[in-house]
């Protein structure tokens, strides 16, 4: 028995399902399918587990899995390829393969007269076979879809998506672990990265940049986990930041000023809240002549300028040697004549490299942080220098935050999955052995719509940039309307 059998005997339960929404039932979230639900078992939306107070959408995927005709006889061509036609496979050959699919399942069902089957059954079965063979097996689907940008894989017969910010139960499935743990590998080995009992855990990234993390038993008790975090195939502008209301016009005024006259910028915020993808709209505003280094853990950002290079953390072989950390990528870059240097993620050691580097000429550098707010993330980074091992006092540590850091910006993800810039900081320095910080910009939550998403409006403190001198300085004037505190908006105004 399966583990993934056994858990769901376990707790006496099958994969959660709520009935599509009748027609004529509004869907805030998503247009309603033009397709009747008239029974459950002949819909093929996306079953939703609905988020409390937040009403599910209806979402438009192919059926479940395959049937038990098509299944074996997918099974059987699947075996027949590549016991007899691995020779023929040419992963830049696309087309090619998609012919020679469609040849030996005419030829496998050929040889089958009495199974009835239609041609719209060929198509499903030679795409299914297409997807599992060059692609992420029923993930692909779910990948083309802009409007997911989570994939989570629970289990084989279990895919969980977040569609528009809320998350949903997809009718999509893997045959069985063997598919899954196959898409798995073909992941990892991409990037020259492995994953087994020895090493259960992996972080990778697919072609376009998506996230993904693996979990496999040991470690994942009723068999191997996948979640992807799909970023989207164009880099978001200001313009479209400023549209979907995840800042205003003053702040990306002000954090293009900030980035251009080279201080150095931290993104914080919690998972998911958008900190890689706001990173990646701040180094547009980088000078298209100035040299950048990016160091990470996956290669993410993508930079728009021409004069990049990138850099990725390497883990341990299987004999347990040639690991090179974000650390080591860090020190290794300040040779390598950078104008700025970009880390990924800060989440451990490379923190002391990553101030001095702040400090000693390297002005213009950012980074991204998991922390809840300005003034936590200012903690957080003193806890993640004393895990370079260096017996330095405090003082002496938060005095070189406070001299290398000057703006954080803090990213977090809403009631009904918007994602926002909430807080905008500038630090000031010490005073009484404490780092100081003044909030330039905040967001300003008001309550929660019917629908269960978070209202408010973002609005400057009223406090001036310590800063105007140096943008003078630079020949960049900010208008003081800029930090103008905006009213607060009437309630019927978010309706």
């Amino acid at each position: 028995m399966k583990l993934s059998e056994r858990f769901d005997r376990r707790y006496q339960q099958t994969p959660l399902a709520v009935p599509a929404p009748a027609t004529g039932t509004p869907a805030p979230a998503a247009p309603a399918a033009s397709s009747p639900a008239a029974a459950p078992a002949a819909t093929n939306t996306a079953q939703v587990i609905p988020i409390p107070s937040a009403p599910s959408a209806p979402s438009s995927e192919p059926a479940a899995k395959l049937t038990p005709v098509l299944a074996t006889a997918k099974n059987e061509i699947h075996a027949q390829l590549l016991s007899h036609h691995t020779a023929q496979i040419d992963l830049n050959n696309r087309p090619g393969i998609r012919r020679l699919l469609q040849q030996l399942t005419e030829e496998h069902f050929r040889a089958k007269p009495g199974i009835g089957v239609t041609t719209a059954d060929k198509e499903r079965l030679v795409e299914t076979l297409f997807d599992e063979v060059v692609g992420l097996g029923p993930l692909e689907t779910l990948l083309r879809d802009p409007d997911i940008t989570e994939v989570m894989v629970n289990r084989p017969e279990q895919i969980f998506v977040e569609r528009r910010g809320r998350i949903e139960l997809t009718s999509l499935a893997f045959e069985d672990e063997d598919s899954l743990r196959r898409v798995i590998d073909r992941i990892v080995s991409s990037i020259g990265r492995r994953v087994d009992e020895s090493e259960p855990m992996c972080d990778a990234r697919l072609k376009d940049g998506s996230r993904v993390n693996v979990v496999i038993p040991p470690v994942a008790i009723y068999g191997p986990c996948l979640t992807i975090r799909k970023f989207g195939r164009d880099v978001l502008s200001p313009e479209q930041i400023i549209g979907s209301g995840g800042a205003t016009a003053a702040m990306m005024e002000y954090l293009d000023a900030a980035v251009k006259t080279r201080l150095n910028v931290i993104v914080s915020g919690g998972t998911g809240s958008g900190k890689t993808t706001f990173l990646n709209v701040l180094s547009g505003f980088i000078p298209a002549a100035e040299r950048i280094v990016t160091c990470e853990d996956a290669a993410e950002l993508r930079l728009r300028q021409v004069h990049v290079i990138s850099l990725e953390s390497k883990p341990q072989n299987v004999e347990g040697r040639g690991a090179i950390s974000i650390r080591d990528l860090v020190r290794n870059c300040l040779r390598m004549r950078p104008d700025r240097i970009v880390v990924g993620e800060c989440r451990g050691p490379e923190a002391l490299d990553m101030l001095q580097a702040m400090n000693t000429g390297h002005d213009g550098s950012m980074s991204t942080l998991h922390a809840n707010n300005p003034r936590d993330a200012v903690n957080r980074l003193e806890t993640l220098v004393l895990l370079a091992g260096t017996e330095l006092p405090s003082r002496a540590i938060r005095t070189q935050i406070a001299s290398a850091v000057n703006v954080i910006v803090q990213t977090e993800r809403l009631r009904g999955g918007a994602r926002k810039v909430v807080s905008v900081a500038e630090v000031l320095g010490m005073k009484d052995g404490e780092i100081v910080l003044q909030e330039l910009f905040a967001f300003r939550q008001m309550g929660v719509s019917t629908d269960g998403r978070a209202i408010g409006y973002h609005t400057a403190t009223g406090a001036r940039s310590v800063f105007m001198q140096h943008f003078r300085a630079d020949g960049i004037d900010l208008s003081d309307a800029l930090f103008a505190p905006t009213p607060e908006p009437p309630a019927a105004s978010f309706v």
